[in-house]
């Protein structure tokens, strides 16, 4: 038999001793033989190693050391100088008299678990074991999609995250900026208000690194207008109400004559709608166009509308209804009419 002939045959025989002395153990506990005391067992320190890394196993040899391999579980990766594995991330850095030396680039979740070195002396076999336990940062996996909801609504947020060791969650409002809001993985928003809407941030996190994802909430509430302003304008001159509403989604607005709706170019009329805002132009102000008006913003939530004047100049105003005075000429002729009906007596 030749000598590579029997280097095989030795390392059979090597292979089947160690499988027969050797059994596995949790990590960090020494490898006790089998029917053999005379075996020197060594435990190394656990090594630990992020995702995506190299790790290098280093195994003592010493003097007449005959046979030597490197295994993972019950695999062989290296036998002496022969590769056994066919995994391309598994390479031989050192081996003389010194150490027995191999390494796994990229490591992954599927590296992690025990190894064992075997040694055969002249005398009697050796194994030293060590434990690679992998560090994987975290990675958001699932986190609730962006949502719409109508205020008042029960709203939860989900986030979870992979990583070694588990991450930890918080949950906090970003825009616009909120205090932190949770720790965990569910964030609950009962009865949630429009102040409540905005992009929540999720962070999950361990002793590697940090991942970070958002979450938009958008919240629809009825309109809400603001208080009508009344205007006064010179006959002929330029005159312009506003109507401002609040809501989401953005409203619609309507406007009235008293009871008749106005439509854009009515009466030489023109209605400007941009977002919130809605603006009722009178380009030639008349003596027909004083009188009262009323804005209705529509969303479909609900409605609210408000009240608004145009007058001329001298025009007397209540100022809590809102609604045009009559014109000084009216109130002089009632002031004269007084007047004669005192004078008669």
């Amino acid at each position: 038999m030749g000598v590579c002939g029997y280097f095989v045959v030795s390392w059979k025989c090597l292979v089947v001793l160690s499988l027969r002395v050797l059994f596995l153990v949790p990590p960090g506990l020494p490898v006790h033989s089998q029917g053999d005391s005379q075996t020197d067992n060594k435990v190394m320190d656990n090594i630990t190693v992020r995702q995506g890394e190299t790790v290098f196993l280093r195994c003592p040899q010493g003097d007449i050391v005959t046979h030597t391999a490197w295994l993972n579980r019950s695999s062989i990766l290296y036998a002496g100088e022969d590769k056994w594995s066919v995994d391309p991330r598994v390479s031989l850095v050192t081996l003389n008299q010194e150490e027995f030396t191999i390494k796994i680039e990229d490591v992954d979740m599927t590296d992690e678990g025990p190894y064992i070195c075997a040694v055969q002396t002249s005398r009697r076999p050796r194994t030293t074991s060590v434990h690679i336990l992998i560090q994987v940062p975290p990675t958001i996996i699932n986190l609730s999609k962006g949502i719409v909801v109508n205020e008042g609504s029960n709203v939860t947020l989900l986030c979870q995250a992979s990583g070694k060791p588990e991450p930890s969650f918080t949950w906090k409002l970003l825009s616009p900026s909120g205090d932190l809001a949770s720790e965990d993985e569910y964030l609950d928003i009962p009865s949630i208000s429009r102040q409540r809407a905005g992009t929540y941030e999720c962070t999950a996190v361990n002793d590697i690194a940090t991942d970070v994802q958002t979450v938009e909430i958008t919240v629809n509430y009825a309109p809400s207008v603001s208080e009508g302003r009344d205007v006064g304008v010179t006959l002929g001159q330029r005159g312009v109400l506003e109507c401002e509403a609040d809501a989401v989604p953005e409203a619609d607005f309507e406007w009235y004559r008293d009871d008749r709706r106005i439509f854009n170019g009515f009466d030489g009329m023109e209605i400007e709608d941009a977002g919130q805002l809605s603006k009722l132009t009178f380009f030639n102000v008349s003596e027909a166009d004083y009188g009262n008006y009323t804005c209705i913003a529509i969303n479909k939530l609900g409605s609210s509308n408000t009240r608004f004047v145009l007058y001329g100049p001298g025009a007397v105003q209540d100022g809590n209804s809102g609604s045009m005075g009559t014109h000084v000429h009216t109130y002089t002729c009632l002031l004269l009419a007084i007047l004669q009906f005192l004078l008669r007596f």
